[in-house]
């Protein structure tokens, strides 16, 4: 998406809110801490700041890559040798702003030298890419340096994850932003708003989809038979082509009448399901991520204070 002015400073708030509300989380997030307690929070911490939620907000943990938001009961807690992804997104009136931090805990933790280094490389990854964005510069030209800022801690980056560009109501959109070098020549043009987004792990560098889905987007709408699901489906609509969770669902409807309702909305291609997403060889994942409005001096609006 190229944002004209209006949306430009759109952006810029969504973003702010989303870097207080990352900072905010990561002063919340501690061993022992319930995870769904912690997303609640931040979800809410978003609302009292004026934003509202370009999707659920996500943890998650060790090799799982992103997609993880718990069910409303879940009663999993942050252990001390976790590295921890904290994914959020925030959106003014659809301008959207995406950003990730991992986290990783020094106290009782025997496992810190080796996530320490697993998130000190997504992060300068990141910030490498960050010195390089302008208008012209290639998406394979930002993969490399991905990759080879990644390579330099002994690790990889995970090659079938990637950022993206941003739209109006839309967190996923063309370009896919590389995290090793495809040689793409395609260039990133004024005032277009992508997230670049690396992943780092000390595994196979891919991922694969789970199953147990909590995590799903409005497809299209269609007639449906049942009662029930045209119910739950009232509900998801406001949230337009955002992705949104069964968590939120549960605050309003018993959890039994949601998945009934989910399966049958997904069996009829009008919601996508996205499953939790997992390093292939177990290895453990960093990531980081900031939203850049793509000028000679770009604009990362969620850089944090």
């Amino acid at each position: 998406m190229i944002v004209n002015e209006l949306e430009r400073d759109k952006a810029i708030i969504a973003g702010k809110i989303a870097a207080k509300a990352i900072l905010y989380g990561q002063s919340i997030i501690k061993p022992d801490v319930n995870i769904v307690e912690v997303l609640d929070k931040i979800e809410a911490f978003v609302k009292d700041n004026g934003g509202h939620m370009a999707f659920p907000a996500q943890v998650a943990l060790n090799d799982v890559a992103a997609h993880f938001c718990p069910l409303a009961d879940d009663s999993l807690t942050f252990k001390s040798t976790d590295i921890i992804k904290l994914d959020l997104g925030v959106h003014v009136d659809g301008i959207i702003a995406d950003t990730a931090f991992t986290i990783v805990f020094k106290e009782d933790n025997p496992k810190y030298d080796e996530l320490i280094n697993i998130k000190k490389a997504s992060e300068e990854a990141l910030s490498n890419v960050l010195k390089y964005i302008r208008p012209g510069i290639t998406l394979g030209e930002i993969g490399l340096i991905i990759q080879e800022t990644i390579a330099q801690y002994d690790l990889v980056p995970v090659r079938n994850l990637s950022g993206h560009g941003l739209g109006r109501y839309s967190v996923h959109e063309d370009p896919n932003i590389p995290n090793f070098d495809t040689r793409d020549k395609r260039e990133l043009e004024e005032n277009q708003i992508i997230a670049i987004e690396p992943f780092a792990t000390n595994g196979h560098g891919m991922i694969f989809e789970s199953t147990n889905a909590t995590l799903f987007s409005l497809n299209n709408n269609k007639n449906i038979r049942s009662n029930i699901t045209r119910e739950i489906l009232k509900d998801i609509q406001p949230f337009k082509n955002l992705p949104f969770t069964t968590r939120w669902l549960t605050q309003k409807h018993p959890l039994s009448k949601v998945r009934y309702a989910l399966n049958d909305l997904k069996n009829s291609g009008i919601i996508h399901a996205y499953p939790p997403l997992i390093e292939m060889g177990k290895g453990m994942v960093g990531q980081s991520e900031h939203t850049v409005i793509v000028r000679e001096k770009p604009i990362i609006t969620t850089l944090r204070e």
